[in-house]
C-alpha cells in the first residue's frame, strides 16, 4: 500500500516563539508546555488517521488450471452414433453399397406367370420388427411345415408394401432358395436364430431357377417386395425381433 497525501508538521513551540512561528507552526501557551510532546504525538495520529491511504485492487480471479481436470464435453442434442460393430468371427455377408441386381423394371407380375393350381394356403401370422432400421414392422405369413415352404409365394400376383412371408426352419445351415414359379421379384432376409440378418438377396428375379444364397447358416428366411430392404435402411448385421412365430 501506499499513502495519497504528505505530512508536514513541524515541532510544536513555546510561547516564548509564537509571535515568530509561520502559519504551519502550531504555538500552545507556556502554561502546557511540559504537555507538548504528548499533545504533539496526539495531534500527529490525529493527521495520519485523516489521510486516505489507496488500497491495491485484488488480482481478477482466473479460472482453476488443474492438471487433473478438465472441462465437460459440450451437450449435444443428440446422442453420438451406435459403434457395435458385428460379433468378432460371426458369418454376415455385408450389404453392398449399390445392389448386385438392378432394380426390377415390372410394375405388376410377370406375364409368364402360370395359372395357381391348388390357391393360397391359409397361414398363420406374425410380425417382424426391425430394430436397428427406421422400418415399418411387417406383417408376415408363417410357412413352418414342409409343404408350406416347398410352395412359398408362387403363383402370387402381388403383395402389399408391408407384408411378406417367413420361412422357419429347424435346421441353422446355409439356406438356399430359387424363384420357381414365383411372378413378384423379392428381397430375401436371412436370419439367424438370435434375430441377426446374415445376408440379403435384393432383386431376385422372378419365374428364375437359379438358386440364392448368403453364404452364412440362418434359421429364418424372410421375403419381401423387391427394393423393400433399400427402401428403408434395412442392411445385413442388424438385428430384427420376431413376434408371434
Amino acid at each position: 500500500m501506499s499513502s495519497r497525501c504528505a505530512l508536514a508538521t513541524r515541532p510544536f513551540t513555546s510561547a516564548t516563539s509564537a509571535t515568530s512561528a509561520t502559519s504551519a507552526s502550531l504555538a500552545i501557551p507556556a502554561s502546557l508546555a511540559p504537555l507538548a510532546p504528548a499533545l504533539g504525538a496526539l495531534l500527529l495520529g490525529i493527521a495520519l488517521g485523516a489521510c486516505e491511504r489507496r488500497v491495491d485492487e485484488p488480482l481478477p480471479l482466473t479460472p482453476s488450471t488443474d492438471v487433473g481436470q478438465s472441462a465437460p464435453p459440450p451437450a449435444t442434442g443428440t446422442p453420438p452414433p451406435s459403434t457395435r460393430t458385428p460379433d468378432a468371427g460371426r458369418c454376415i455377408q455385408a450389404t453392398p453399397t449399390t445392389p448386385e441386381r438392378p432394380s426390377p423394371k415390372l410394375t405388376g407380375p410377370d406375364p409368364a406367370c402360370p395359372e395357381d393350381p391348388t390357391g393360397p394356403f391359409q397361414l398363420a401370422s406374425g410380425k417382424v420388427i426391425f430394430l436397428e432400421a427406421k422400418a415399418p414392422d411387417v406383417t408376415v405369413e408363417i410357412a413352418r411345415r414342409e409343404q408350406e415352404r416347398s410352395r412359398g409365394l408362387m403363383y402370387r400376383t402381388s403383395m402389399a408394401e408391408n407384408r411378406g412371408m417367413i420361412f422357419v426352419f429347424q435346421e441353422r445351415i446355409n439356406h438356399s432358395f430359387w424363384m420357381h414359379n414365383t411372378c413378384i421379384p423379392l428381397d430375401m432376409l436371412f436370419i439367424d436364430s438370435d434375430g441377426t440378418i446374415v445376408g440379403i438377396e435384393e432383386n431376385t428375379p422372378t419365374l428364375n431357377d437359379s438358386t440364392f444364397d448368403v453364404g452364412c447358416p440362418s434359421t429364418y428366411v424372410l421375403e419381401l417386395n423387391a427394393g423393400w430392404a433399400r427402401r428403408h435402411g434395412v442392411v445385413a448385421g442388424q438385428k430384427v425381433r420376431l413376434e408371434g412365430i
